[in-house]
């Protein structure tokens, strides 16, 4: 007799890290995998709980050869670019920022969410740029709550994020094939997690979750199994994000904030930020993060 196939390949415990009023949690790059499709690094940020008269203030910091996405549950961030942009992100909207060549931004608390008690909660992923694209111009979109399509069955509620799940496509630029989306399962609701992508993952934020009757633990990665179809549930109710894509031929490695395909090209973006080679954002250019001495926290492990 034939027994069930696993759906879960990999089980990825994120590395936590104290940054005063809240923490993050990062799953990639871990040393046992550094992608899933496109998805290069994947982090929880909070929740947290803000006091008033403070806020985050994410300094102006470089980017080179991939895209950040930035997704929040709770609270806002104020995006300002070396492009201009000046973007304010809520719940429910995404921020796709493409670095390509090289761009700076920072990410602060809002004035007025500093004026009162506030509370964040957020994903942040970086995707990798195909090998045609890692030099591409910058550039910076925002995606509203309202133009990303959600699939609501009574039970469960999915926001798709970037490209197309459960026969909905969201507006959000893709380079690579990617499927990224925001679950949120009441109790007893359930979900088909489908097996067109070549590599999938995915992520519990809160309460609680299982995979084909496997439970799930919270702040985990699980890398699914390519091919097979599985389907997500939850007795008390949870929120999973599930992202992955297209996997890449060539690999990828990670130093810091830089990603690129050849390691030459993130010691060179290493040498141009020391140098503030890199473009400055108007109207935030007092202050920067400076290239970390020694081993950074964020680095692929060929």
């Amino acid at each position: 007799m034939t027994q069930p196939t696993d759906p879960i390949i990999q089980t990825i415990t994120p590395t936590s890290h104290n940054l005063g009023d809240f923490r993050v949690h990062r799953s990639l790059p871990a040393k046992e995998r550094t992608m899933v499709g496109p998805f290069i690094f994947f982090d929880q940020a909070g929740p947290a709980q803000i006091d008033a008269g403070k806020g985050i203030d994410v300094r102006p910091h470089p980017h080179i050869n991939l895209a950040t996405v930035t997704y929040m549950y709770e609270g806002s961030f104020l995006h300002r670019d070396s492009l201009g942009t000046e973007q304010l992100i809520e719940p429910g909207a995404v921020n796709l920022m493409t670095a390509g060549k090289g761009i700076v931004h920072s990410e602060r608390s809002p004035q007025e969410d500093r004026a009162k008690p506030s509370k964040l909660s957020a994903i942040q992923t970086w995707l990798a740029l195909p090998d045609r694209d890692e030099e591409r111009d910058p550039a910076f979109e925002h995606v509203s709550e309202g133009g990303l399509p959600v699939i609501d069955c009574g039970q469960a509620r999915a926001r798709v994020i970037m490209g197309t799940l459960w026969g909905e496509t969201a507006p959000t630029t893709t380079y690579a094939k990617t499927i990224y989306a925001d679950i949120q399962l009441l109790p007893g609701g359930s979900v088909p997690i489908d097996a067109e992508a070549d590599e999938r993952a995915i992520y519990v934020s809160g309460g609680d979750a299982a995979l084909d009757g496997r439970p799930l633990q919270p702040q985990t990665l699980y890398v699914l199994r390519p091919g097979v179809r599985a389907t997500l549930m939850s007795v008390d109710g949870g929120r999973v994000m599930l992202c992955g894509g297209e996997a890449f031929a060539s690999p990828r490695h990670v130093w810091w904030n830089f990603v690129s395909s050849t390691k030459d090209r993130l010691m060179q973006a290493r040498d141009d930020w020391e140098a503030m080679r890199f473009p400055l954002i108007p109207g935030d250019d007092q202050e920067f993060i400076p290239i970390p001495q020694g081993r950074p926290k964020t680095v692929s492990y060929p």
